[in-house]
């Protein structure tokens, strides 16, 4: 969970799109990061795959007034709603975009790289496909979030204390720094329109998922199978919460159009 995943950049610069609080050069701009092309394929109305401005201006045409972030793992469709189709195409990609409004779709992300050795490029997919309409799965509200994850931060910084896994090496130095460079650049990583509670819970859900990443890959006193074992599940619950708030904090704009909707 360090890096921020391209479906949620989706999901915000989407969102920013739909309500008209960024313009559309801006929005592709911020969606591809740094990806050299984003292209969305099987939108109804289009034979080809379009470009990524083309394509969310064809998901406004169809009606869809927001997109939902959905990170599913195997045995937890977070943010899922089905068809098993879709869901199976979103677990292998580890991550989706589920729309709201007339219109129910859902896209999956496909990644490869391009170009001649040397030179090679990162080009994305996206795969549209038809989805249940129905509510996500196991997607807590902002406030559940927010209190879950202060628990799950102390769970996670006693993790590392008893793993003795701070510190450990290379490895665990090298996710430190990581997380310290993503925490500056993701200052404002969630786009216009989000309530000042979604930047702050997704910050906090970033910081759980990098210390759960830390716990995860330092060796530490953990060095026998059975240990190993034992660091896993006491890290599985950590995980599980930072996942699912920092679906809330994405999905955040949806839950707040909602609500003021009469």
């Amino acid at each position: 969970m360090l890096d921020e995943p391209r479906s949620g950049r989706l999901t915000a610069w989407g969102n920013a799109l739909l309500a008209g609080l960024a313009a559309p050069d801006d929005v592709a701009q911020r969606i591809t990061a740094d990806d050299a092309v984003h292209r969305i394929a099987g939108l109804p109305g289009e034979s080809t795959p379009v470009g990524l401005t083309l394509g969310l201006g064809r998901l406004r045409a169809l009606g869809v007034t927001g997109l939902r972030l959905a990170l599913p793992v195997a045995g937890h469709p977070l943010g899922l709603s089905g068809p098993p189709e879709f869901n199976a195409r979103a677990l292998v990609a580890g991550e989706a975009v589920v729309t709201v409004g007339a219109a129910a779709l859902g896209l999956v992300p496909a990644v490869h790289e391009a170009g001649p050795a040397g030179d090679l490029h990162v080009e994305v997919e996206w795969e549209c496909l038809p989805v249940r309409d129905a509510p996500p799965a196991d997607v807590p509200s902002l406030g559940e979030a927010e209190r879950e994850l202060a628990e799950a931060l102390r769970d996670a910084t006693d993790a590392l204390a008893r793993l003795d896994v701070a510190g450990s090496g290379p490895a665990a130095q090298a996710a430190v720094e990581a997380y310290r460079a993503r925490a500056e650049r993701g200052r404002e990583v969630l786009a216009p329109g989000y309530p000042p509670r979604a930047v702050r819970v997704l910050a906090l859900a970033q910081r759980v998922g990098a210390l759960v990443g830390i716990a995860a890959e330092g060796e530490g006193a953990a060095v026998s199978a059975s240990q190993i074992a034992a660091r896993a599940d006491l890290l599985r619950p950590v995980e599980r919460t930072a996942r699912r708030a920092q679906v809330a904090a994405y999905n955040a704009y949806v839950e707040e159009a909602e609500r003021r909707r009469p």
